[in-house]
């Protein structure tokens, strides 16, 4: 059984991005930006991504709408949707998202944006293959 403290799990790295558990459906990630970091503009075409923003505020673009989330907040982003959230404030952004299905490599862990985006770039972040 994977389950976790939602705040606790977030607020216990300070990564970038740290993949929690992977399962044949689903993946559970941490998030932490830094004031000013965004994710990157981006679309998965097919994974669903939610949202789970456990402390921070963030400017969240999902769309075509614009909105200011933070702690307590949840949002939902369809498979094939553009979307960035930014860090808005002036400290840690931190948050859980789970994609259906999985978007990382099972155990990723990337210290820093730049990380994540040479890891994606050189093939070395890919998504288990899916299960039926």
């Amino acid at each position: 059984m994977f389950a976790i403290t939602i705040e606790k799990a977030a607020a216990s790295y300070d990564n970038f991005r740290t993949v929690l558990n992977t399962s044949g459906h689903t993946q559970v990630v941490t998030m932490t930006l830094q004031a000013g970091e965004d994710i990157g503009t981006e679309v998965h075409e097919h994974n669903d991504q939610v949202l789970i923003f456990t402390e921070g505020t963030a400017r969240a673009e999902v769309g075509g709408e614009t909105r200011e989330v933070g702690a307590g907040d949840l949002v939902v982003v369809p498979a094939g949707t553009r979307h960035n959230f930014s860090n808005s404030g002036d400290g840690l952004l931190r948050l859980l998202t789970i994609y259906a299905p999985p978007d990382h490599a099972p155990d990723t862990v990337h210290r820093t944006k730049a990380e994540a985006e040479e890891a994606e770039k050189s093939g070395q972040d890919v998504p288990p293959p899916e299960h039926d």
